[in-house]
Order: C-alpha cells, then structure tokens, then sequence
C-alpha cells in the first residue's frame, strides 16, 4: 500500500441515499433504501462479495479525473485512454428537486456516459447484490432494462442502449450519449434520454440555488461550500436526522479494529452540527433535526441514548460479518454498541442546540414548541447525572469517569435553559437553571489541576483530552484570555502533533494508545486559537489543515500524522462540520470588508 493513503471516492446523495464511487467509476457502497440499510454495492467493504457497478474501457489502462460540477454535489469522472485519442466521462447524481410543493429524492441514482474524444469500447458492469454480499441479484431481461431479482423491493437498471450488451459484459462502441437509470422500489416510467437530462438540469439548479441561499464566509469560501454540500446530504430528510458518516468498519488505523458503524446519529453531535446550519443560515434542516430530536424515545427514567437510528430507534444491535474488510481490515461490523453506553453530556447538548428556537427572532412565537415539561425533564436528567461517571464522549467501553466534557455540556446546557426560562417567563425553570449552572461549574472546577494550570479529562486524573477545547471555544473563561490560554498551552504540549493535527488523548484505552490524530479536535483546536487571539496561528493552522483532504475536498474522521493517511469513517460529516465551524470563527475576528 502506498505510503500517504487517501480514500478515493466521491460521493452523491439526496437526503434519501448516498453512493461512493471510485475514481474508475465504480460504485463501491451503495445502500438502499435508507442510509443503514443493507447494501446493494459494497466492494469497498469486500471486493469478491461486494458487487460491482462500473463504466470501463475494453481493453487497455488509462487515467482518471474526478470532479463535483460547480456548487452541488454532481460528481463527473473523466477516463482517458492511454492511447490518448479516446476519452468518455460518466456524470452521476442522485436526483434531488422541488416538485408538487416537496422534495422529489427518488431512490434512483442517474449515470450520463459521454464520448468525449473518439470512439471508446466500454463495457458496463452492473452486479447488485443483497444480504450483505452473501447472495448476487439475478439479472432479468427485458426490452429496455434488466430487472434484478432476490432483493426486497424491485431492483432495476434501465437504458438507451443494448441491455443485451450489459447481460453478457460485452463491450461496445461509445458514440452517443448513454443514460442509465439504477432503481430500487418504483422503477422509471419515463422516456429516458428527456427524464435524465430534465432530472441532471433540475438537479444542478436545485444546488446552486441551495449554495445561494446559506450565509457563508469569505475565508476559503470554496473549501466551506464543499462542506455546507456534503453535510446536507447526511441528513435523512424524512426523518431530520443526521448520521456521522455514510460508511461503516472503516479503520481508525491499520489494524487496530476500531472500526465502527456510524451510519447512525449522535446526539453528543447535535449542538456543533446546529451551530453550522445556524451559521449558513439554513433553517429547515434546523427545525427537521429539532423534530427528530423531539421524537426520540427515553428509557423508563427518561434517559436518552447517545445514537438512535435515523428513524430514532433505539436499539441498534452489533452484529459481526464475514466480509474480507476494508483493505482487510476485520472485523466489519454492522450496528453499534454505543447505543448502550452512558453519555452524560447529551442533556446539556440537546438543551444548547434548542436554544435557537426560544432566543432568535427569525422563529415566530407559534413555532417554538412551548414544551416546557420537554425542557424540564433535560434539567431534571442534569441534575441526576451530575454526580455519576460516564463513557465520556469519546465512548470508552470499560472506563467510567467524571468527565469535564460532560460537566462543559451541563453548564452550557444550564445557560441556555436560563435563556429559555427568560423567554418564556418561567421562573421557577430559571432558578432551577441557575443552581444547576453553579454546580456544574464546581465540577469543572475540580477538573482543575494548579501545577498544571489547566483543566484534565475527567476529576482525579491528570490525562489531558482534547475535548476540553470546548471550555475555550463555548466561552468558559469569558474574558480571561491568560486562563484560556494557560490551559490551551498545556493541551499543547500533551496532545499537538505535527501540521496543527491533534490527538483527542494519549492514554491507554479499550483498543490500547490512539495512532491516529482526530481531525474535528484539530479543528476544535484552531477555533480555540482564534479564540484566544493566536489569530496567525489560527490561520495558518486552517491552511495547514486544508491539505488533509482526498482529491475532492473530502475529509475523513482520522489522519496518521506520521504519513498524513486519512483513516476511520469517510467523509466525516463532524470533520467538516469542525472545518465550517473553525472557518465561521476565524471570518468572524478577520470581520473586514472583502473588497480589501
């Protein structure tokens, strides 16, 4: 394997699916017909089991170019013979677009093959498969499409050229524009040629007018909207909830076996995710995810989880598979035992990320869920937590701890129930608010430790953890620049690597000591550097951080910051959720006008 690893996929989506596909237009995960389903293509999880859904050249090597078409999330990739005199490229999408007053986000994924230069023989493959790899799809033909047989729901490809071709994986002469259409459930009963450019131009104009409508910055706008693009598309629009990643059991490092399912949403997540549509400007994923959330089951005590499913189920079983793994990367695992961990922050999270509804004025006084029992039960489940250890939000699976995360997260979420309390006049809430605040913070306090002037994992211990960033960037130390700073230098000296990149702690856990750098502590890192008035460091940091990306502006969950691999799930959607946040922060103290 190389030395420097990047992910090399692209991915495309609707808020109903997302695909990857690879630089040689293969389409390697694919999931229908939701995110956590089971997939349908899943070579990057096992090359013999995973299927296969691609465009190549019949004979002869070539070279490949992979590219978003401007502000959506099109993705074109460009072959090109190496005898040089012939060249095609295929343009995917995933349609997405208004229509009867909705969002039209069929499961369909559209495939527009062109010859750009001569007359190329291509071939396409096309092997779906179910049961997690264990069982191909039988191919069916009939006049215009080929029907895949053995999958739940009615699997098909439908095209303008020879299906007969496709059936026997014979190659044949491009020289024409060749539509594709790969269904699950409701097939196309439409022309195909009319439907897919109508569908490509409704698509593209759906993007840019998305992009046109967020508030973005001026500091590296580019890199911010390719952010803005892939994090939409990791909400389940139906439900508003917003996974982690659209992959599962990618390697945190080579070998190591943290390799987890994170098709799933995170509460923990949920105020920094908020944060960034709050920043563009974008209220109806707001107010989706606000619908979720408030959907979300408790157990009998009223406690949450800290990951439901994007339907909020609370039950998210693991269970191991036979699949080779990623690079041979085993065990690959479906579901997530998370789900049963204890993670005491979520309160203050889903009170912090609530905040927007009460306290901005864009929200009508009829819209905001006058839940005050809703908000109550958040403060009554932080003053019952507030003494008990947890897995902290790192989710270590045998060490409970009193972690100042979570104490950040009561105190936080304390101030942002005194705002609502205002809001709604409720003082009994407010005063209830208010002792919680002055808990939470002796709490922090105890996470002091003097010689070292800077606050520790969790009481008792001296372990430094990059999560304690957050008492910078949420605004702990107030004013008190040298308090922040005193801490920050000592998250430094333990937890800084090389190129700005950041460990999230260096000790001993489950899996033995972390390889691998976090990439959303890194960023986490350079809010709290602008923070702190380090405004050149911070700059230099984002730029720095910049070139961690794979060849399409994406970024994966971990970089080794001995040969700058991205490693763990791709792309993260908190990694690019950090960049946004980390951008927003620094365009803020850079606040000059931008024609200078």
């Amino acid at each position: 394997m190389n030395k420097t690893h990047h992910y090399g996929t692209g991915l495309i989506g609707n808020c109903a699916y997302i695909a990857h596909i690879e630089k040689n237009t293969n389409i390697s995960w694919l999931c229908f017909p939701r995110f956590d389903s089971d997939f349908i293509f899943g070579s990057m999880l096992d090359k013999e089991k995973g299927g296969e859904f691609n465009v190549l050249p019949e004979k002869g090597s070539f070279t490949s170019d992979q590219e978003y078409l401007e502000n959506t999330n099109i993705l074109k990739t460009t072959i090109t013979l190496d005898n040089g005199e012939e060249a095609y490229s295929v343009t995917d999408f995933a349609p997405r677009f208004h229509n009867f007053d909705r969002y039209h986000k069929p499961l369909m994924l559209v495939r527009k093959i062109v010859p750009i230069m001569g007359e190329p023989k291509v071939k396409i493959n096309c092997k779906p498969v179910t049961n997690r790899g264990e069982k191909f799809l039988k191919p069916s033909m009939s006049s215009n499409h080929i029907e895949y047989l053995g999958a739940e729901q009615q699997v098909r490809l439908t095209a303008n050229c020879s299906v007969n071709y496709i059936m026997e994986d014979m190659a044949f002469r491009l020289q024409r524009p060749i539509y594709l259409f790969f269904t699950y459930g409701q097939p196309l009963e439409a022309p195909v040629e009319s439907t897919a450019e109508r569908f490509l131009q409704a698509t593209t104009q759906y993007w840019r007018e998305w992009i046109k409508s967020t508030s973005i910055p001026h500091f590296y706008q580019k890199l911010v909207v390719r952010s803005a693009l892939a994090l939409k598309i990791h909400q389940f629009e139906d439900t508003g909830a917003i996974i982690a990643a659209s992959t599962t059991s990618l390697p945190e490092s080579p070998g190591s076996t943290r390799n987890w399912d994170y098709r799933y949403c995170w509460i923990r997540d949920s105020y920094y995710t908020l944060n960034v549509f709050n920043s563009l400007g974008h209220f109806q994923e707001l107010e989706r995810y606000f619908e979720y959330i408030q959907n979300l089951p408790t157990n009998a005590n009223g406690r949450y989880q800290p990951l439901y499913s994007i339907t909020g189920s609370a039950l998210l079983e693991e269970e191991l598979s036979n699949l080779s793994g990623y690079l041979g990367n085993q065990p690959v695992r479906f579901g997530n035992q998370a789900y049963t961990h204890i993670q005491n922050d979520l309160y203050g999270q889903v009170l912090v990320s609530l905040l927007p509804l009460y306290a901005d004025k864009r929200f009508i006084e009829s819209e905001k869920s006058h839940s005050a029992p809703f908000i109550y039960n958040l403060l009554d489940k932080i003053e019952e937590t507030m003494n008990e250890k947890d897995a902290g939000l790192w989710e270590f699976r045998n060490l409970a701890q009193e972690h100042c995360y979570t104490f950040i997260f009561h105190w936080a979420g304390s101030c942002a129930a005194i705002k609502i309390a205002d809001r709604m006049g409720d003082d009994k809430m407010r005063a209830k608010a208010e002792d919680l605040r002055l808990k939470a913070i002796e709490k922090i306090e105890a996470c002091y430790v003097p010689e070292m002037k800077a606050y520790s994992q969790a009481i008792g211990t001296k372990n430094m953890d990059a999560s304690t960033l957050q008492l910078i960037t949420m605004g702990y130390f107030g004013n008190d620049i040298e308090r922040a700073n005193n801490h920050l230098k000592m998250l430094e000296k333990d937890l800084l690597a090389k190129d700005y990149l950041f460990y999230r702690y260096k000790h001993m856990d489950d899996f033995g000591v972390p390889e691998t750098t976090f990439l959303i502590c890194a960023f986490w890192y350079i809010e709290a550097l602008a923070c702190v008035n380090r405004l050149d460091e911070a700059v230099e940091g984002f730029e720095t951080l910049t070139k961690y990306c794979n060849h399409l502006q994406l970024f994966s969950e971990d970089v080794d910051h001995k040969t700058g691999s991205q490693w763990g799930n791709f792309p993260q959607a908190y990694s690019h959720v950090g960049l946004m946040n980390a951008a927003y922060r620094i365009g803020q103290k850079l606040d000059r006008p931008n024609f200078l």
